[in-house]
């Protein structure tokens, strides 16, 4: 497990937070996708520079964590991933989450997203969330089916799993340490 995506099935997931989590765990740097895609004062990167940026770390870093879905440009990663974590928490959590990081972060830019890029909420953004999760969730199968040949796919569908997962990754780090 040396070359990781961090996907999910919505905004809310908890993709970010589980990628930095991991990465403190295994000693990998992590990448965001949000920070390589949005350029100051949430200006859209072209596809070539978001997907030059990632070509970048998968051809020349041996250990990465990517996290983000941004489908447009799933192959890049897949080809070249090891691994591919998937967060799969009910719609009602991630809907939640969502307006709950909106709110926390009101004024602020996250570390996850790109410089000067605010937080913001828009009614578009949770409808786009209600809307196509479901879809979504089909298309990730989809997704592993033609990508995940080879490759470690893990599935997390609720905190308890994830916090599970961490500390195994945790445990496993201290007993080779020592």
């Amino acid at each position: 497990m040396k070359r990781i995506m961090v996907i999910g099935v919505s905004a809310g997931a908890g993709k970010s937070t589980f990628a930095r989590r991991l990465g403190e765990a295994l000693g990998i740097e992590v990448h965001h996708l949000d920070r390589l895609f949005w350029k100051p004062n949430w200006v859209e990167a072209s596809i070539e520079e978001f997907a030059q940026a990632q070509q970048e770390i998968v051809n020349h870093k041996q250990e990465w964590i990517i996290e983000g879905n941004y489908t447009g440009t799933f192959d890049i990663r897949a080809k070249h991933a090891d691994t591919m974590i998937y967060l799969e928490i009910p719609l009602y959590t991630c809907l939640y989450r969502v307006i709950k990081r909106w709110l926390t972060n009101l004024g602020k830019t996250r570390p996850d997203m790109g410089d000067g890029c605010e937080e913001k909420m828009e009614w578009t953004f949770i409808k786009f969330i209600y809307s196509t999760y479901y879809a979504r969730k089909k298309k990730m199968r989809e997704r592993f089916r033609q990508y995940g040949k080879g490759k470690t796919i893990i599935v997390l569908k609720n905190k308890r799993e994830i916090e599970d997962y961490i500390s195994r990754i945790e445990n496993q780090k201290r007993v080779v340490a020592n």
